[in-house]
């Protein structure tokens, strides 16, 4: 991966500390330039900071620095609700400690325990502390995590931190089209060019499912709803997979041969980035839905609205068309996204190709714990056009 690698696709390292812990010198030294403002007065790192670097040992990833955990200031209590919310996408927490003694940062760690986020804890600042060894040790016997001591002035420890960053951070690889195609299948994917498409250019999920299928020695051949006739034509034998934009499943449901398997963008990035077991039993809910159900659709862009827009329009128009006028649909984009989903029967989740895995598992598991269903776009539509039995999913 390279420095384009889309920020949904880069593991996230978020830096955790109270104020002036030295969280902006360590980013500074992690990237090898100056990206976060280093001052002594409290509350100067405001928002989240990021950086898109290349890891070494590991690769794309994207260092976060957060506002102190002990901020005070005017603005202090929405500073820290945001450095809370930065946890739903963190990969890997780095913790900064400069005493023991402090609880704010043995609350982070138990907050990534029970979220299951991998963390590396680091006494900071150790040039300028007496007996830092004393200060590891008194945080390894409560946190049972070895410290590592780190000065951002000296370089000291930098190196064994970005070695532990990169350990840390090697998972299983994921593909996006994993146990749907194999090298030397013809994959042929429909995409429709209408005024939602980006001029110029092809959307997210397009390109990396192209290049994926290249990668993977595929052949894939690219198609727009009203040419999937002729593309089929051309072909000497049926495609062994078709991938289609989820807003013309039965249309090119009617023209799939019979010996080709049929599957979505949003039902492939459901599947990579979600859980797609979870959103294929969500759709049930549907049964329960009436006109006086409340249902949220949630996006993790936060585009202009088109004329067409799936979730802003066609896809409200489906489901009032279906369940009634009076159906009330809440939307929401980007970072927003309801605490309380209680008051919902349904959620209903976009492909999130702007997220990361760790984001939509947090929204997931929000709506589990709360026990209201969720579900994907993809997954939806199919089921609303009722082809989601004879639609792959897994």
């Amino acid at each position: 991966m390279t420095l384009s690698t889309p920020k949904s696709e880069r593991v996230h390292v978020a830096l955790y500390g109270r104020t002036n812990a030295g969280k902006s010198s360590l980013l500074n030294r992690l990237v090898g330039q100056d990206v976060a403002i280093v001052s002594a007065t409290p509350g100067t790192t405001t928002d989240p900071v990021q950086k898109s670097v290349e890891i070494f040992g590991l690769g794309a990833g994207v260092y976060i620095d957060t506002p102190g955990l002990d901020d005070s200031t005017t603005l202090g209590g929405e500073r820290m609700a945001r450095t809370a919310k930065s946890l739903d996408s963190t990969d890997i927490a780095v913790v900064l400690f400069t005493d023991a003694k402090s609880e704010s940062e043995y609350a982070i760690i138990e907050e990534c325990r029970v979220r299951e986020i991998p963390t590396i804890v680091v006494v900071s600042q150790v040039d300028r502390l007496e007996n830092p060894s004393a200060v590891a040790q008194e945080i390894e016997l409560r946190t049972k995590h070895k410290p590592l001591l780190v000065s951002s002035a000296t370089g000291e420890g930098i190196d064994e931190l970005l070695a532990k960053i990169a350990a840390v951070g090697k998972g299983e690889e994921r593909l996006i089209t994993e146990g749907f195609c194999k090298a030397g299948d013809r994959v042929l994917l429909i995409m429709p060019q209408d005024k939602s498409a980006p001029k110029g250019r092809l959307i997210q999920p397009q390109v990396q499912t192209i290049r994926e299928l290249l990668d993977r020695g595929c052949i894939p051949i690219c198609c727009t709803p009203e040419h999937m006739a002729e593309a089929l034509a051309a072909l000497e034998r049926a495609p062994e997979l078709i991938i289609t934009d989820s807003q013309a499943f039965e249309e090119v449901y009617r023209l799939k041969p019979e010996a080709s398997t049929l599957t979505s963008f949003s039902i492939l990035f459901a599947r990579y980035k979600g859980d797609i077991k979870l959103f294929t039993e969500g759709v049930k809910a549907l049964k329960g839905i009436t006109e006086s159900s409340r249902i949220l659709i949630a996006e993790a862009c936060t585009h202009t609205p088109q004329n067409e827009d799936i979730g802003r329009v066609k896809l409200p128009r489906i489901l009032r068309k279906r369940f009634g006028e009076g159906l009330q649909i809440d939307i929401v984009g980007g970072a927003d996204y309801p605490e309380d989903l209680s008051v919902y029967d349904l959620v209903i989740h976009c492909g999130a190709c702007m997220f990361n895995r760790r984001h939509v598992l947090s929204r997931i598991e929000r709506a589990r714990k709360q026990g209201v269903a969720i579900t994907n776009y993809g997954v939806i539509l199919a089921a609303l056009g009722g082809i989601l039995e004879r639609v792959k999913t897994e």
